[in-house]
């Protein structure tokens, strides 16, 4: 597996040259400047492949690009999309004329991945991200106040109500803060009334419309990424449910069928990413590697420890309830598979996915989820894993 690491571009606190004594050479990386919808040209591609390779002692080159965002009004299917699908396969051909070809993505309405805390206290002084499902209902049903929001929270509202009622103004405007904060970059940021506009544009969509207009982002883009070699690698939710009354269709097993069987290519795929998956307690996260290994192009290895509530923690890399050692065996396995059928791509792009804040990087500065000694930690834990296997089983590494 080919060892990864995600880089915010020049703004990024951590340098290029901590990626590679971290012992990845696979850059992951995005256009944050970009504005959604608008194309992603050569010269820009080009410019920040300079960036990453502009110390060939490093041996870096871009990998995966995360992600080429896709406009709200195509979730939405909201007006004419020809100017946005038109400007998204430009996007994809000036990626592939650069030799950037896995796409990782998501199709998660309004906001990306949320946690309600991005500094929770570990036992020695780490800092960890996490979800606390009361804190969560008092945003939806108390800041928010979303009609109905109460019936979906009964079985933490009083803890919310009483949490709301003892949170200051800076309390809750750092909890509004926290939950947008799983935007990173140019993305946008909603106060309370900006975020209620945006989910009456979606009043009308139900589950089973989101997944339709998914299902035609993918009959869009797919040709074009078979015509040029891109693979298309789609997020799971984080976490994998509804979240403010918006629908969620990348969450199990039985949306990654519906997925992958709605635009039957291997370039439409997955980015498996254990953590998102692993906060539902639904999910079989080895198994759900070995079912759709055929269609994994892209890995996010991370652990999350689940609650009853619903509420979880980021875990250390090989602790939490996902069994790491399972999951890549299952993807080495695959590697080995495609090895042996002459697939010049065989070997899957990882990155390990967030870290614990730890030692001198605390109150750096770093995309929550981004510290430098956390991730190095959870890599170097995963390739020790890695390498066990690999000659346990006699599997490529």
């Amino acid at each position: 597996m080919e060892q990864s690491w995600r880089w915010f571009g020049p703004d990024d606190v951590v340098p290029l040259h901590a990626i590679r004594q971290a012992g990845a050479r696979g850059v992951v990386t995005a256009l944050h400047q970009i504005p959604y919808g608008e194309i992603w040209t050569v010269d820009a591609i080009r410019e920040r492949q300079g960036k990453i390779g502009a110390d060939p002692s490093l041996g870096l080159h871009w990998n995966v690009v995360e992600s080429l965002p896709i406009h709200e009004r195509i979730k939405l299917a909201e007006g004419d999309l020809t100017a946005l699908f038109d400007n998204y396969r430009a996007s994809m051909r000036n990626l592939a004329a650069c030799g950037v070809k896995v796409i990782c993505y998501n199709f998660m309405p309004v906001v990306d991945w949320t946690r309600t805390e991005l500094s929770h206290a570990l036992p020695g002084g780490g800092r960890a991200l996490r979800f606390n499902a009361h804190e969560y209902a008092a945003f939806d049903c108390f800041m928010l106040q979303r009609p109905g929001a109460e019936a979906e929270h009964a079985a933490v509202l009083e803890r919310a109500r009483a949490w709301f009622a003892a949170a200051s103004e800076s309390a809750k405007a750092v909890l509004l803060s926290n939950i947008m904060a799983g935007l990173p970059g140019a993305f946008d940021r909603y106060d309370i009334p900006g975020l209620r506009r945006m989910l009456a544009r979606y009043s009308e969509v139900s589950a089973a419309g989101l997944r339709e207009n998914l299902a035609r982002f993918l009959r869009e883009v797919i040709p074009t990424a078979e015509e040029v070699g891109i693979r298309m690698a789609i997020h799971p939710d984080d976490p994998p449910r509804p979240m403010m009354g918006l629908p969620r269709i990348v969450s199990c097993a039985e949306d990654l069928a519906a997925l992958t069987g709605a635009v039957p290519s291997e370039a439409n795929g997955i980015t498996f990413c254990t953590g998102s998956l692993g906060a539902g307690a639904h999910n079989d996260v080895p198994a759900m590697a070995r079912q759709f290994a055929g269609r994994i192009h892209f890995v996010h290895l991370r652990n999350v420890a689940n609650e009853p509530d619903g509420s979880f923690m980021e875990a250390d890399h090989l602790a939490g309830d996902t069994d790491m050692v399972a999951v890549v065996e299952a993807l080495l396995a695959e590697q080995g598979r495609r090895k042996a059928a002459g697939d010049a791509h065989w070997r899957l792009p990882f990155r390990p996915d967030h870290g614990h804040e730890l030692l001198d990087d605390i109150g750096k500065g770093s995309f929550p989820g981004y510290s430098t000694i956390g991730r190095l930690k959870g890599l170097a834990e995963i390739r020790g894993v890695m390498t066990a296997v690999s000659q346990l089983r006699g599997l490529p590494i």
